[in-house]
């Protein structure tokens, strides 16, 4: 695999990452609005420990929020580019994509203290939170191999 073949890879899961961003948040916002729950603050707590940044309003934690949530969710479709460049596609890509992303929620988060270990959160929100994660990954999964085979 060369240099140039790695970074077109990497840019697609970008454009794909992005798509598949936004296709989480319509799921997720439409989830919540049928369950009445707010939106999690672990991923921005995660970024703001990690970054050092303590946003001083409650507007200012729903725009970080928000770039956090456009930023990761834009920046880990990487892993799908990677994914595919090594030589994965369709629905095994997506399956190793949802494992990746997934997989790096349950254990980050947790690890940070910013959310309870999956054990602690019940059957229910575990596939809630597993379906908007792969709502993500099979949304990522679609733009990249629409990018892939326009190439």
């Amino acid at each position: 695999m060369g240099l140039a073949t790695l970074a077109a890879g990497i840019g697609k899961g970008l454009f794909a990452g992005a798509f598949g961003t936004v296709a989480m948040t319509v799921s997720s916002t439409a989830e919540m609005k049928l369950r009445g729950r707010e939106a999690s603050s672990a991923p921005a707590d995660a970024a703001g420990r990690m970054l050092g940044v303590q946003p001083r309003n409650e507007t200012g934690k729903k725009r970080f929020a928000t770039v956090v949530h456009y930023g990761y969710g834009t920046s880990l479709g990487t892993i799908r580019g990677v994914i595919g460049v090594a030589g994965l596609a369709g629905p095994a890509a997506t399956a190793a994509h949802f494992a990746a992303v997934w997989g790096n929620e349950l254990v980050m988060l947790p690890k940070l203290g910013v959310a309870p270990p999956a054990t602690e959160w019940g059957a229910k929100e575990v596939a809630v939170d597993a379906f908007h994660h792969l709502v993500y990954a099979t949304a990522t999964g679609l733009a990249y191999d629409y990018l892939d085979r326009r190439d």
